[in-house]
């Protein structure tokens, strides 16, 4: 993705909440891979992903018209809420680091429910056998490792 002016302050650095929204078009391209999109999710399931939790590090700040690249892996999934590890990087340099965790929630009353049984499995679709039983089952819990923020810019 590109940073630009629009997503910048006067000074030409990435504003901080914008990189939120790198994160979310990441998450969202994310699913698409795996099958679904959040209208599909909302029309056909009557669920939504809602952001619950969120931590950000900010190692160095992103400028106008840098070429970011902005990742999203599962890292723990449960019954009802899945927990991404975000980055975004310039080259091989980490910009800023996230732990992201989003709870699947019905459309009518913004409840937590069960990621139905066709979400469950795309979801897993893609992992080694033995964590995508664990997935299915709803039972994954890997540990994350904390990563030390090093001095920002």
């Amino acid at each position: 993705m590109r940073v630009y002016y629009q997503d910048t302050d006067a000074a030409g650095v990435m504003f901080h909440a914008t990189y939120l929204d790198f994160f979310e078009r990441a998450r969202m391209e994310w699913m698409r891979s795996k099958g679904f999109d959040a209208r599909q999710l909302a029309n056909r399931y009557r669920v939504a992903f809602v952001v619950r939790q969120l931590q950000v590090s900010y190692f160095k700040p992103a400028l106008l018209d840098d070429e970011v690249q902005v990742g999203a892996a599962l890292e723990t999934m449960g019954r009802a809420q899945l927990t991404f590890a975000q980055t975004i990087r310039r080259g091989s340099e980490t910009l800023v680091r996230a732990t992201v965790n989003v709870a699947c929630v019905g459309i009518e009353d913004f409840k937590p429910v069960a990621f139905p049984g066709a979400v469950r499995e795309s979801l897993a679709d893609g992992v080694e056998p033995a964590t995508k039983d664990k997935i299915q089952a709803g039972r994954l819990r890997r540990d994350l490792k904390p990563q030390r923020p090093v001095n920002s810019v």
